[in-house]
């Protein structure tokens, strides 16, 4: 599968964005999928993950209430809608997945073989 991810951009804080992360591939259904970010000079760390029908979300503690992970499977798209955004959600956010036959979403990027190109989302202050 080939990842897409799109929707980032320039936000004040308090704004909000939707991130887009669109596959290629017929069996995305198939395909646990998540959102990671990177800062300068920081590790990757998970954002939101969703299982393959949608019924089961995680998220990371730094972004509960504020970011809602979502995916159409009949457009083959993952969405991540941040709203509230703060100057430390700075980072750029990548799209994962994860072809597995448990539906159970993952938190750790080393769990995740594919990957999209990334998407800069920078949060003014």
């Amino acid at each position: 599968v080939q990842l897409q991810a799109s929707g980032g951009g320039l936000v004040q804080a308090g704004g909000s964005l939707r991130l887009s992360c669109a596959a290629s591939g017929r069996t995305f259904s198939r395909y646990v999928v998540g959102w990671f970010r990177q800062a300068p000079g920081k590790e990757r760390d998970f954002v939101a993950g969703i299982n393959w029908s949608g019924s089961s979300t995680d998220y990371a503690d730094s972004v509960k209430g504020r970011v809602t992970i979502s995916r159409d499977n009949a457009k083959n798209t993952v969405y991540l809608q941040m709203n509230s955004l703060k100057p430390e959600d700075t980072a750029v956010y990548y799209c994962a997945a994860r072809l597995s036959s448990s539906d159970v979403v993952a938190t750790h990027d080393y769990e995740y073989g594919y990957w999209g190109q990334g998407t800069q989302v920078t949060v003014s202050s």
